[in-house]
């Protein structure tokens, strides 16, 4: 597993100008809560943004190396817990993080990844996707980037279940088995309209005709 080092200082700065002060000088405030504690620190923006934009730090065990009053540095197993976005200008705003132990395992939600396009939708097949992730429980290092399945026997009318899925060693799917994961349904057909048994149905142009008729019958009597 790929080792996420972030690098970030003790923040001592506090309140809402401070936190602006922070992002115009390109870092970004945050905090770390574990052990009934919370500790404010501040790291550099773009490295969390590419993090984020490069899909490897959503559930991902991140090795945070901490400086207090730069002297000493200690590293800490985090997780991200959640962070803000501005709603206007997508910018990263604000990050909280999770200290976990090693030890301990962890139930969280991880993305399904399909390998394969199912065999129904070359044959004309539509796709009806109803579960992304999967709630597995692991080891914090064992923490996958998401579960692959190849969905390529996937028929038209037959679906895919969590009970497919095959975790890697040390995974655990917690997930219902029988949760369907992808449908694959036949094309809707559209049929016409057809007459009920001994109605006939006369045709538009026969109608008009008739209206016509009538009209000028009654013209004819005038």
């Amino acid at each position: 597993m790929e080792k996420i080092l972030l690098k970030a200082d003790e923040r001592r700065e506090k309140g809402k100008g401070a936190a602006r002060s922070l992002r115009r000088a390109g870092q970004l405030p945050a905090v770390v809560y574990g052990a009934g504690k919370s500790t404010p620190i501040k790291l550099n923006r773009k490295e969390m943004v590419s993090l984020l934009k490069a899909g490897v730090a959503e559930h991902a065990l991140i090795t945070l190396e901490l400086n207090r009053d730069k002297t000493k540095s200690t590293e800490h197993p985090v997780l991200i817990k959640e962070y803000q976005v501005d709603p206007i200008d997508s910018i990263l705003l604000h990050v909280d993080f999770i200290e976990i132990s090693l030890k301990d395992k962890l139930k969280l939600s991880v993305a399904i990844i399909i390998t394969r396009e199912p065999k129904g939708i070359k044959e004309g097949g539509i796709l009806e996707l109803q579960m992304r992730e999967v709630e597995i429980e692991c080891l914090p290092t064992n923490i996958p980037h998401g579960i692959e399945v190849d969905a390529e026997f996937i028929e038209i009318g037959h679906s895919l279940h969590v009970s497919d899925l095959i975790p890697m060693e040390g995974i655990k799917i917690l997930s219902d088995p029988g949760q369907v994961i992808l449908v694959v349904s036949s094309p809707k057909m559209e049929t016409a309209a057809v007459p009920a048994e001994g109605e006939v149905k006369e045709p538009e142009v026969l109608k008009a005709k008739g209206k016509a008729a009538e009209g000028e019958s009654k013209e004819t009597k005038k």
